[in-house]
């Protein structure tokens, strides 16, 4: 019954899956942002958009060359990858730089494939992306978020229903756009990418935050309209 269920949702990636009625998905943007603002659900949910962040460092890391060494990621929420290659600025720079941008930027993916009508490709997207996720952080405590994500998005897609998919994939697109302020706004000049770019550039830390900001809400803006 499971793998019938996994092969049906297999096959929904190349179909077109009717949008949410207005009124479900507006819920489902309460739902997605306010995973992002309450405090208590924040703390849970936070590893979502940390694996994000990371997978943009990575992603931006092989892109340039760099070699992926390992990820780490730890209970409070926070995570590191590790990368070697090249040490000019030039290709660092980018690396570092894109990490406060990663949920933002998977969040406009999702909602374009949601725009589109491939919205349950969104989840195995997702979960094809957590493969890499789950091989570089194999040797840090916090695997067990990874694999817990993994399961979660392996268990949706093999036993539930295609509205169920199709209401989650929403709610997760919602959340990684509105993570992305989120975690700007909480981290500030206090990120460690934004001392690392000050040590690269000599740039001031506070001068990166605002980028960051700018780029998330405008993603959230965007992403927005895509949805809605």
């Amino acid at each position: 019954m499971f793998a019938a269920g996994l092969a049906a949702s297999l096959d929904r990636i190349g179909q077109i899956q009717a949008h949410l009625p207005a009124s479900l998905g507006m819920l489902m943007a309460v739902v997605g942002i306010g995973a992002a603002l309450v405090p208590g659900v924040w703390q849970i949910a936070r590893p979502i958009s940390t694996m994000a962040h990371e997978g943009a460092h990575a992603t931006m890391g092989s892109a340039v060359g760099r070699k992926i060494t390992k990820m780490e990621f730890a209970f409070d929420g926070t995570g590191a990858t590790e990368h070697a290659g090249d040490t000019a600025t030039l290709v660092r720079l980018p690396v570092t730089f894109i990490g406060y941008l990663g949920p933002s930027a998977f969040g406009i993916g999702a909602a374009e494939l949601i725009r589109a009508g491939h919205i349950v490709a969104v989840l195995w997207i997702g979960l094809l992306c957590l493969l890499p996720v789950l091989y570089l952080a194999r040797k840090s405590v916090g695997i067990v978020m990874v694999i817990a994500a993994s399961v979660l998005l392996l268990v949706l897609l093999g036993a539930g229903s295609i509205d169920t998919q199709v209401v989650t994939a929403y709610a997760v697109a919602w959340f990684l756009l509105a993570s992305g302020v989120r975690s700007v706004l909480d981290d500030g000049k206090a990120a460690g990418d934004a001392r690392t770019l000050r040590e690269m550039t000599g740039i001031s830390r506070a001068f990166w935050p605002v980028l960051w900001l700018a780029g998330s809400v405008i993603a959230l803006i965007f992403g927005a309209t895509l949805l809605v």
